[in-house]
């Protein structure tokens, strides 16, 4: 996607334990994980460089749906947002060695009724299981069964370009 922006950049992975305090609010998980990664790049940053991280949290009547960890429960969260509403928000921090500041944007997203069978086949060809609520909406349940969105689909995506593009013409 930076790509698309026309911005020279490298991938680098740095392994982050994402353990999220108990009394964090579901709505402000997002931007304390991308935080989190940034931070765990403070020390690796030349003079020339910035790191970019990010974070996506999906809400559903109050409650994130994290990564599912089996088919049965990358089911159940998928079911639950069949004929629903629910809200995605993907937080991006920018940071150098001078400074950091986090970003964050919010996308509604309405599922059509799913189907099990249509569920099951997503679950069984895809695997969603690094995926926040156990979809990709650049996926083929994105394709066929969102009825809506209010706001931005890179968000759902996971990496809201408009903020990021903005904040750089900043920088």
């Amino acid at each position: 996607m930076l790509k698309g922006l026309e911005i020279d950049f490298e991938v680098r992975v740095n392994e982050v334990n994402e353990i999220i305090p108990k009394d964090l609010a579901p709505e402000y998980v997002a931007a304390y994980l991308s935080k989190l990664k940034s931070d765990a790049y403070v020390d690796t940053l030349s003079a020339n460089e910035l790191v970019i991280t990010s974070d996506t949290a999906v809400l559903r009547d109050g409650y994130i749906l994290g990564k599912p960890t089996s088919e049965d429960q990358a089911y159940d969260m998928i079911k639950s947002l069949s004929s629903a509403t629910h809200t995605v928000i993907t937080a991006v921090t920018i940071r150098d060695l001078a400074r950091s500041v986090t970003l964050e944007d919010q996308t509604e997203v309405t599922f059509r009724f799913l189907e099990d069978n249509e569920i099951w086949h997503y679950i069984k060809k895809y695997q969603p299981f690094d995926k926040a609520g156990a979809y990709g909406i650049q996926e083929w349940i994105g394709f066929m069964g969102v009825e809506k969105i209010n706001g931005s689909y890179y968000t759902v995506m996971g990496f809201p370009l408009h903020l990021i593009y903005q904040q750089l013409k900043k920088w």
